[in-house]
Formats: C-alpha cells, sequence, structure tokens
C-alpha cells in the first residue's frame, strides 16, 4: 500500500504525484525541465506557480543536489496573470474598418 506523502498531489493543475515524481526521478529525468516535459509539471493554469518550488525540493532530496544549486526551469507565458481590465483598456478599436 502506498503511503500517503506518495499519493500527494505536488502538481493540482496536471495531477502529479509525489510518487510519480520519484519515479521519474529514478527512470533518469534529473532536472526540472525533463520532468516538466515528462509528466507535464507546471505546464498547467497556473504556469509552476504552485508546484515548481516543490517539484525542485523532492528533486533536492532525491538526487542529493541542494535546491539552491538546481536550474529552476524556464518560465513561460503567462508567467504573471493579467486582468480583464488590462486587456480591454489597450486603446485598440476594431470598430472603425
Amino acid at each position: 500500500m502506498p503511503s500517503q506523502e506518495a499519493e500527494t498531489i505536488v502538481c493540482r493543475c496536471e495531477e502529479v504525484t509525489v510518487d510519480q515524481i520519484r519515479k521519474a526521478i529514478k527512470d533518469g529525468y534529473k532536472d526540472f525541465e525533463e520532468l516538466r516535459r515528462y509528466l507535464r509539471i507546471s505546464m498547467g493554469p497556473c504556469g509552476g506557480r504552485t508546484c515548481r518550488l516543490n517539484t525542485l525540493m523532492i528533486l533536492s532530496r532525491e538526487t542529493g543536489v541542494p535546491v539552491e544549486e538546481l536550474a529552476p526551469g524556464i518560465f513561460r507565458p503567462p508567467s504573471m496573470p493579467v486582468s480583464f481590465k488590462a486587456i480591454a483598456e489597450t486603446g485598440v478599436d476594431d470598430s472603425e474598418e
């Protein structure tokens, strides 16, 4: 029976568990970008804001490399939420054609 920690969801957007991350690391995925491409970690709507650090901490624990020495991956847009108001106030008027 899997432990409760193993079944804990790290990436809520893609429903990736601690156990899936550990297994991927044991299978040879040794950096965040590899884990991201393999498990889709941080590819959901949050863009990694909720799972990136937790994934890096698991990677650090499993590989013995300090978190500070791990590459945090590439931040891809949208990296910051944008309000609809900001988009609406762009000043572009498509009605004049």
